[in-house]
């Protein structure tokens, strides 16, 4: 049976309007959350980047769904042990609700405490040390670190939940894809891609959850819609490598001039159709994610919740 959640944007929405929406989405029908973590949003049109482990404390006492990060990097920005304890507290806090999505980052997010950005292999590898060196730490014993790119001297942490928290892993590409199959507890996309599931599993992540997300914009007419989208996620259209290089917002507005409203919207399903909205999830679903995640873009939020718990969760339940 598939998991339908709702996907919490940290680069649209103010912390108390996040936690508003988690109550919304429990209340709907969704049966579990995710929250991007970011220091910078795509767009300043965005508006918005809170603390993300703020939020998430809040949003574990207003509702009592699973709460998944999509996805924290424990790589630059914020230290491995540090990362680690955040998890380690809010899975106590949470009562084993709680999952570490990780994944190798952005240049938008983390070269505010460091310029260089290394190139993918090498944050695979910094992905990868970081992964055994927070499992280290959740076991409570004192560890001592001296890595290839991490050096800890005798962290321990003494605020665990009752069985350490699952860290699951985002992958596009083959290489990262492998990883996640050979180190995660699951695995997180935004693509209905099944080959990267098949490569997930095959790799060693077979019985393991694969969780897959998507924006979609409801609203009144389509138009309407797709005007929303291109205003605020014209980076859904900027293909490459741009996304996990560019430093700034204004070089993804720069960017983001070109993007036409039809590459803006992409596959995103938009519009008051329900069953447009329902053949995008079970893209999903068919593609072999356990798990479908789904985030409104824009200021129709309750408009959204509504036509989701009256006309979309029933399609594709």
């Amino acid at each position: 049976m598939t998991t339908f959640g709702y996907f919490l944007s940290c680069e649209e929405h103010a912390p108390k309007e996040l936690v508003r929406q988690a109550k919304a989405a429990e209340r709907a029908g969704f049966e579990a959350l995710w929250i991007s973590d970011h220091f910078h949003p795509w767009l300043d049109e965005q508006g918005q980047a809170p603390f993300v482990w703020s939020v998430i404390g809040a949003v574990a006492e207003a509702t009592s769904l699973p709460i998944t990060t999509a996805v924290t990097c424990p790589l630059i920005r914020t230290h491995p042990v540090v990362v680690a304890q955040a998890a380690a507290t809010t899975g106590a806090l949470t009562g084993g609700r709680f999952r570490l999505g990780v994944g190798t980052g952005e240049a938008l997010n983390e070269h505010v405490v460091e310029s260089r950005w290394p190139p993918l292999s090498e944050r695979l590898e910094m992905l990868e040390e970081a992964v055994g060196l927070m499992r280290e730490l959740f076991t409570g014993k004192l560890v001592t670190h001296r890595g290839a790119h991490y050096r800890v001297d005798t962290a321990r942490l003494y605020t665990l939940p009752d069985e350490p928290v699952p860290i699951l892993m985002s992958g596009f590409g083959e290489k990262s894809t492998t990883l996640a199959g050979r180190l995660a507890d699951g695995y997180i996309s935004t693509a209905p891609d099944a080959e990267s599931v098949t490569r997930f599993r095959e790799a060693g992540g077979a019985g393991k959850p694969a969780l897959g997300g998507l924006k979609a914009c409801y609203a009144a007419d389509e138009a309407t819609a797709r005007r929303t989208v291109h205003r605020l996620w014209p980076t859904q259209g900027i293909k490459g490598e741009a996304s996990q290089i560019l430093p700034l917002p204004r070089h993804f507005e720069q960017l983001a001039e070109s993007v036409t409203e039809d590459e803006a919207v992409g596959g995103s399903p938009v519009g008051p159709d329900p069953e447009v909205h329902a053949r995008a999830l079970k893209e999903y679903v068919d593609a072999g994610f356990d798990e479908v995640y789904v985030n409104q873009i824009g200021t129709e939020q309750d408009a959204f919740f509504d036509f989701y718990e009256r006309e979309v969760l029933p399609r594709v339940r």
